[in-house]
């Protein structure tokens, strides 16, 4: 799995749009300044992982909704990569993740961090 300069790890879902809003705003920033970026979706923020997920997500200015931060991210080439443990212990399938999105075990979450140049974790 290839490296990136920025890692963020959010570990919230829809239940705290805040925290996912900020994770997103501050990953596309990352990309926009240059940086290779991935998005760590782990515990209940592999639901995020799923199509459509993020509709809805808005908590307001000076903050762009979530779907919108994730389309942009996207399309500047951020990756986004979900939790396999987490994945499952939360009931999902890889099968009704985004099929773009990257699936990842604990070893390679480490090495992400490890090796990333700066990260942020939302807890």
């Amino acid at each position: 799995m290839q490296p990136a300069d920025f890692v963020t790890t959010v570990f919230d879902g829809k239940a705290n749009p805040e925290k996912v809003t900020v994770a997103f705003t501050v990953a596309l920033n990352a990309l926009k300044k240059g940086h290779s970026t991935m998005m760590l979706l782990m515990l209940q923020a592999v639901e995020l992982g799923v199509p459509g997920a993020t509709d809805g997500m808005d908590i307001g200015a000076p903050f762009a909704p979530v779907s919108d931060l994730l389309k942009e991210y996207r399309a500047l080439g951020g990756r986004v990569g979900i939790c396999y443990s987490c994945m499952i212990h939360n009931g999902f399938t890889e099968e009704q993740m985004v099929p773009e999105y990257e699936i990842v075990k604990v070893p390679q979450v480490v090495d992400f961090l490890v090796g990333s140049k700066g990260s942020l974790q939302i807890t």
